[in-house]
């Protein structure tokens, strides 16, 4: 079952870049094994799939330990700045970056391991009162102010658009961050990437690479619902 549901988004993957004339190469799937078993993602990770999502530092780290060959590790949940020591040389990437003082934190236990941190950093696009990330209008200046850190690297943006039934409510929110991207990278400032746009989960992830999304997390298209009640 984890195969074929795996199968499945690669497909709508690949159909929504047919549709917008990109490669399926230029899109990650970030398979987010929040609150799933460890085997499940043994079962995937034979097939191929290799980086996973997870939103509590705790349950990154044990699943870190335990799996039997190594994955890429994506946190993808908010991040305390009291937790990130324990994550920040066991993740390929940090998400959910959307503050100086956070990514300052990073800096410091980045540099105590000698480790260049990759970051997004979280933009609340929609502005929602009940997410979180930086808004629209003060991304830039924290692009600059992050910039400056020498064990921090900022490979691009991230959201989480609203929870809709019609994934097309969303389209102008995604394309709404891909022209944020694309304002920063042509700035070209130092220690500034803008290669990743993550964005679009099971239920929009289609809409926002036809967007221009490089990067998809999906959980419930994958794994099926969570349970959070163990």
């Amino acid at each position: 079952m984890l195969e074929e549901n795996l199968r499945k988004v690669q497909e709508n993957i690949r159909k929504a870049c047919e549709r917008a004339g990109r490669k399926p190469e230029e899109v990650t799937l970030v398979a987010v094994s929040k609150t799933k078993p460890l085997s499940d993602i043994e079962i995937l990770r034979k097939t191929g799939q290799m980086e996973y999502g997870e939103n509590y530092v705790q349950e990154l780290c044990d699943k870190y330990e335990k799996i039997s060959e190594p994955v890429h590790w994506h946190m993808i949940g908010h991040l305390q700045t009291n937790k990130v020591k324990y994550i920040i040389d066991k993740v390929e990437l940090i998400h959910s970056v959307d503050s100086v003082h956070l990514a300052r934190q990073i800096e410091k236990e980045a540099a105590k391991k000698n480790v260049e941190a990759q970051i997004l950093v979280q933009v609340n696009v929609a502005g929602e009162d009940t997410k979180f990330g930086v808004d629209t209008g003060m991304i830039h200046n924290l692009v600059k102010e992050i910039s400056t850190l020498p064990h921090v690297h900022i490979r691009g943006l991230m959201t989480s658009a609203p929870f809709v039934e019609d994934p097309e409510e969303n389209r102008c929110y995604f394309r709404k961050l891909h022209k944020l991207l694309v304002d920063i990278r042509e700035k070209n400032i130092d220690n500034v990437s803008m290669d990743i746009l993550s964005m679009g989960m099971t239920n929009d992830y289609e809409v926002a690479i036809e967007e221009g999304a490089t990067m998809v997390r999906v959980g419930t298209g994958i794994f099926g619902a969570r349970n959070y009640n163990k």
